[in-house]
């Protein structure tokens, strides 16, 4: 928000120097981010008229001027476009320091003599920009200071607002912050109503229910469009940060900057009427005042005229029904719309505006018809023109309404460690706009309509010390004993599980948990986002679901910067939609390419498999002592015959494998990537050690082999075993996989022990039999594995 000085000590005024009033600002939380001071030395410029104008005899683009400056007449040459008779404009007389400390001198230009220098906006410090001669009213007095004329000394203040404080982007609301640090009253404001006298009107009407709870309008005839913006006016729009524009237009900017409030002004006679407020329809398209073309959809709220989309609601006009200097009707309107209906719909188009910028973050409900008058007044005073009545829609029920809220002594002095004087807090609490009724607990404070970022006690006692001073807090240490608590065995800690996966090889990554739409879509891992309402930008507008895709376009990035060996791992959140709010999963997850050990003289280069990231993956488990199982995987980014789900205890923690060729191919990977993802919490669970009896009874070893198919994984067949076998299997071992000679092509021979032993008593043969047996058996009605003879 960047705003004049006098303007800001206009509404509130204050014996402040300019120093010190840039210091109240940051310390009550508008941070100033910048000052420009404007006129601080003009001393020797003054308003001078241009009598005479003829061509310089040796310059084409040079004039030789005859310049009236109320103490008689000097000869000026002038290079300015603009330089006419009858111009008044600002004159450096010879010995005046304009800034940049640049001294004006009696000097010959081209043989011909000049004492002094008319000058432009740029020369004064008054606008970088600016071009040609600084052009004055025709009624400014020659000879009077041009200090005096142009209102300055001043200078422009830009502060930076944090997004509560939205009733800070009018130079208003600014005023009552000043007033109560500086112990100052803010002065007197009244928009008066201006009496319609004319019947003229459009009718207004809402259909986009608490998205748009009031719409103001009011028709304006026999406007002279095509005056000038007054001096003072369209200087104090420079140093806000914008360049006057027309009349019509720069009167809604001058509105908006002095009190919050967007505003819009059509050429009436564009209109056809009624006026309405509606959701946009799908590919509905409107030209906006900058000209460009756009399609919106539902999302998008417009302003309607016959239900023709003609603006884009609290963000543009349109081009079809602005104002020009032709204009002679005008249609005035000012609205609210919530800030949910506006919210990232302008940087959906690649637009940013000072309007969109306000109703993004709120605007006062009630402002609406005080900025109708405010601007019907000052178009009258200067354009004249005759006002029709102010036509308002409203829906009350969707309109916000302020409730009070108590803010208690004890509570104040408690989360302070001070106490504040109750004259302090009333003063602090009333020189901010708020009504305050005292309470036997303290105070019940209702909260005006533009402060809606005050909803609770804190908030309330935020605005006391904020202006009483966080310097006069005293800093203090917390009393009390700290309760210290050890940490459970239950669990393996973060920290561990960290040092582990990075002991194996691995760096660690850590990425935006927001990431595009359309990377998730290219996974297959759309299901379940939560799309963000205000995303900082189009490729981060919904929340991970997980932790692969952002680790793969790190390990591709490192991949093509020729780093032929990657291996990231990242432990973080993933985020689930669900009806309440968006449910978080915390989870750890791997990715590697490249060759399995990093290169060395004493091991052959080999590239990196399936087995040794499982085994990067069975080395964390071990911290947990956990056993992992795995079974044959299919989600959609997984390649068919190189992936697999994991489990612990019968429940899903995740996936491991490789990365499908397609979806490789879709990411512009030349490696092949292998990766895990796995449920944090369940992998860090940590069975407690417990003694327990050693069994006295021998065990007993049988070697059996199966044929079965070759595309069936051992995982499936160990499971299959364990359920058959029982309490009585001790331990599974793969000892042999054979193909050739004596197995069928397509078939392949497992081989494997079963260690078998009992806790009570010895097993007997027929004990093993029968166990042998149901493995057989098992094995064989499953997956037709029959016994390898």
């Amino acid at each position: 928000m960047k705003f004049s000085e006098n303007w800001l000590r206009q509404h509130v005024p204050t014996d402040a120097t300019r120093d010190e009033l840039a210091a109240t600002l940051t310390a009550i939380g508008l941070e100033v981010e910048e000052v420009t001071a404007l006129g601080d030395s003009l001393d020797g410029v003054v308003v001078a008229e241009i009598v005479q104008a003829l061509p310089h005899p040796d310059a084409e683009r040079l004039q030789v001027c005859q310049v009236e400056t109320g103490e008689g007449t000097v000869q000026i040459v002038c290079g300015a476009p603009n330089a006419r008779v009858g111009l008044k404009a600002p004159l450096a007389k010879v010995g005046a320091v304009l800034p940049g400390d640049f001294r004006i001198k009696p000097a010959k230009l081209r043989g011909v003599e000049s004492f002094g220098m008319l000058c432009s906006a740029k020369e004064l410090g008054t606008d970088g920009d600016a071009a040609g001669l600084l052009e004055l009213p025709a009624d400014a007095t020659v000879g009077q200071p041009i200090a005096d004329c142009l209102g300055l000394p001043d200078a422009s203040i830009e502060i930076k607002l944090t997004p509560n404080r939205a009733d800070c982007f009018g130079v208003r609301g600014i005023a009552y912050d000043v007033a109560a640090a500086s112990g100052s009253e803010v002065a007197p404001f009244e928009a008066a109503p201006v009496a319609a006298t004319s019947d003229a009107t459009l009718e207004v009407g809402l259909q986009a229910g608490a998205a748009a709870p009031r719409y103001c309008g009011r028709v304006l005839e026999g406007v002279a469009a095509d005056v000038s913006t007054p001096l003072w006016m369209a200087e104090r729009l420079r140093r806000s940060g914008i360049r006057p524009v027309s009349f019509l237009v720069d009167v809604t900017q001058y509105v908006m900057i002095e009190l919050g409030q967007p505003m819009h002004a059509f050429d009436r006679d564009l209109l056809k009427g009624p006026i309405g407020v509606r959701p946009a329809r799908d590919g509905e398209a409107l030209k906006l005042l900058d000209g460009r073309d756009v399609s919106v959809d539902p999302s998008f709220l417009v302003i309607t005229d016959a239900d023709r989309a003609v603006a884009l609601a609290g963000i543009m006009g349109g081009h079809d029904t602005r104002v020009t200097d032709a204009t002679r009707n005008v249609f005035l309107e000012a609205a609210h719309f919530a800030p949910d209906a506006i919210i990232g719909r302008g940087r959906k188009l690649g637009l940013h505006t000072d309007a969109g910028h306000r109703f993004e973050r709120g605007v006062d409900p009630a402002l609406p018809r005080i900025a109708i008058e405010h601007a019907t007044r000052l178009i009258l005073d200067i354009a004249g023109g005759t006002p029709g009545p102010v036509v308002e829609a409203a829906l009350p029920e969707h309109l916000p309404s302020p409730q009070p809220v108590l803010l208690r002594r004890a509570r104040l002095a408690r989360l302070l460690g001070m106490q504040i004087a109750d004259a302090d807090v009333e003063r602090i609490l009333r020189a901010l706009g708020l009504g305050v009724e005292v309470d036997e607990a303290g105070w019940r404070v209702m909260p005006p309509s533009r402060r809606f970022d005050i909803a609770i006690e804190e908030d309330l006692i935020e605005e006391v010390v904020r202006i009483h001073g966080y310097d006069a807090v005293p800093t203090t240490l917390p009393a009390g004993a700290a309760r210290l608590v050890a940490p459970g065995e239950g669990r393996v800690d973060v920290p561990s599980l960290r040092r582990q996966i990075a002991a194996r090889g691995y760096l660690e990554a850590i990425n935006f948990a927001f990431v595009d739409a359309d990377l998730l879509e290219a996974w297959g891992l759309q299901a379940g986002g939560v799309p963000l309402a205000n995303p900082l930008s189009a490729d981060l507008g919904v929340m991970r679901t997980s932790l692969l895709p952002g680790l793969v376009a790190a390990l591709g990035r490192n991949a093509a910067r020729q780093q032929a060996r990657v291996r990231l791992f990242e432990l973080g959140k993933v985020f689930a939609a669900t009806d309440d709010a968006p449910h978080e999963i915390p989870r750890i997850a791997a990715v590697a390419c490249g060759t399995a050990h990093a290169e060395q003289w004493g091991q052959g280069e080999r590239a990196l498999g399936f087995h040794d990231i499982k085994g990067d993956l069975e080395s964390l488990a071990a911290l947990s002592g956990a056993a992992l199982e795995f079974r044959p995987s299919r989600p959609a980014w997984a390649h068919p015959g190189r992936s697999a789900d994991v489990y612990r205890d019968g429940v899903q923690l995740g996936w491991i494998g490789q990365l499908h060729p397609r979806l490789q191919q879709a990411l512009e990977l030349d490696v092949d990537v292998l990766a895990f993802e796995l449920d944090l919490a369940p992998l860090a669970e940590r069975a407690l050690p417990r003694a327990g009896t050693l069994s006295r009874y021998p065990s007993v070893r049988r070697d059996l082999a199966f044929v079965v198919a070759e595309d069936l994984p051992w995982a499936t067949v160990s499971h299959a075993v364990r359920e058959a076998a029982g309490p009585s299997l001790r331990d599974l071992v793969l000892f042999d996989r054979y193909q050739g000679k004596g197995v069928e092509t397509g078939f392949k021979s497992l081989a494997m022990g079963l260690i078998l032993q009992d806790e009570s008593r010895t097993l007997e043969d027929r004990d093993v039999d029968a166990i042998v047996a149901g493995v057989t058996a098992l094995l064989q009605e499953r997956h037709g594995a029959v016994i390898r003879g």
